[in-house]
């Protein structure tokens, strides 16, 4: 029998709405479940083996575990063409959690295949449920009902990352832009192509983009070009930052800095100006997420191309390592 442990791949987490709880899910369609205050917090009567999951679903079996958000009372996890809302208290507290809706994302007629959910965000300001999909789209959807409000189209391959601030909408894609979108229309309002200039250009990488994210001001975005801050009104490039041998899959703002991961074995911390304020060794080969919380727990959880899952509770080093 093959070691599953061997091939595994972790694409997606989230932290639970309580804060109190860490959850990834796999390529093989499996969730683990992890106690927070067991891994940092240990106490006379924590269970031996502390760095394992508390849970271990199998939600999908062999089907990857592409996305994942946390909302209200739900764990929502974007597959293969389909979106699933979990019971937070059942993942959390039994070995049977329980799915309380499903979001079919809509194919044509003629489509061989369903689209990967390969990015899921909520917007903070019309509370509603942003799909970035293989098949080039990103949909829109009420959460009260599941009803699909309007889509995104424009992108000629398929979606890798989306992100918002505010009522701006950022999509990276593997056709190699980056496109802003006001949420409140449907009409692409500004795009970026990293490849096209010189000092990014990566042509042995490719031309996709992995990863993008905003700030109130800035945009970071990246993949085989390399990673770079642009103002987001002028459009202008600004900075790009030293990972020149490793394509990108993850980007973040956090306070004074940005946090980067991809095809590297470390995982960084950049000022705006780019110098290195921290690197973290991986234990993945290729970092495919990072998210990371203040309160009630500080956290910042690494996963990527391995069985393994990079427990930080300073962000600038690594605290512990976890089996999935």
């Amino acid at each position: 029998m093959v070691d599953k442990s061997l091939y595994n791949t972790v694409l997606s987490q989230t932290f639970s709405t309580c804060g109190k709880y860490l959850v990834a899910g796999n390529t093989y369609g499996e969730l683990a479940v992890y106690d927070l205050s067991e891994l940092l917090n240990p106490t006379e009567d924590s269970p031996p083996s502390p760095r394992k999951p508390i849970y271990k679903h199998t939600l999908r079996d062999g089907v990857q575990l592409c996305s994942m958000v946390s909302y209200d009372k739900f764990l929502i996890i974007g597959t293969v063409g389909e979106i699933i809302g979990l019971d937070w208290k059942s993942v959390t507290a039994s070995t049977n959690p329980k799915i309380c809706w499903q979001i079919n994302i809509p194919t044509s007629k003629d489509a061989l295949e369903k689209p990967d959910v390969n990015s899921l965000i909520i917007s903070d300001v019309d509370g509603h449920l942003y799909a970035g999909c293989g098949d080039n789209k990103i949909y829109v959807f009420d959460l009260e009902d599941g009803k699909l409000l309007r889509n995104f189209e424009g992108h000629d391959d398929y979606i890798h990352s989306i992100h918002m601030s505010g009522t701006t909408l950022a999509s990276a894609s593997e056709d190699g832009s980056v496109r802003l979108w006001d949420s409140r229309q449907e009409v692409c309002c500004s795009s970026v192509h990293p490849f096209m200039h010189e000092r990014l250009c990566r042509p042995h990488l490719g031309k996709w983009v992995g990863a993008v994210a905003l700030s109130d001001d800035w945009m970071i975005c990246g993949g085989g070009p390399r990673p770079a801050l642009w103002h987001t009104r002028s459009l202008d490039m600004t900075m790009t930052y030293p990972m020149d041998d490793a394509g990108i899959h993850f980007l973040g703002f956090h306070e004074d800095r940005i946090m980067a991961g991809g095809c590297h074995p470390f995982f960084y911390h950049f000022s705006y100006s780019g110098d290195i304020l921290a690197q973290i060794p991986s234990s993945s080969t290729s970092v495919y997420s990072a998210i990371l919380q203040e309160t009630p727990i500080k956290a910042l959880s690494i996963v990527g191309s391995s069985a393994k899952i990079d427990l930080c509770s300073n962000f600038s080093y690594r605290d512990q390592v976890l089996s999935f």
